[in-house]
């Protein structure tokens, strides 16, 4: 199968890659895996149950690093000021 689109290509071979984790764990298929409906519906649940505190701490990281860039920033306009003086 030909990926022309970069982006696609990286999305796909990570799913494959996250696709041998699973088999080396559970030794088995996500084709092969025959557990119920439920057992499916929790487990994508819990994933993004998962996805959501991921999401929340990449939120708090990024206003952390934003925060400091700003400051950094006043930092050095303050110093250019004193030079200038």
């Amino acid at each position: 199968m030909k990926i022309r689109d970069k982006i696609i290509k990286s999305v796909v071979n990570k799913i494959i890659s996250r696709s041998d984790v699973g088999y080396k764990k559970y030794k088995v298929t996500l084709h092969e895996d025959d557990q119920t409906l439920d057992t499916w519906l929790n487990h994508m649940q819990e994933e993004l149950m998962d996805a959501v505190n991921y999401i929340e701490k990449a939120r708090q990281v990024l206003r952390s690093e934003i925060e400091e860039c700003y400051l950094k920033d006043i930092k050095n306009k303050h110093e250019e000021f004193q030079e200038g003086a």
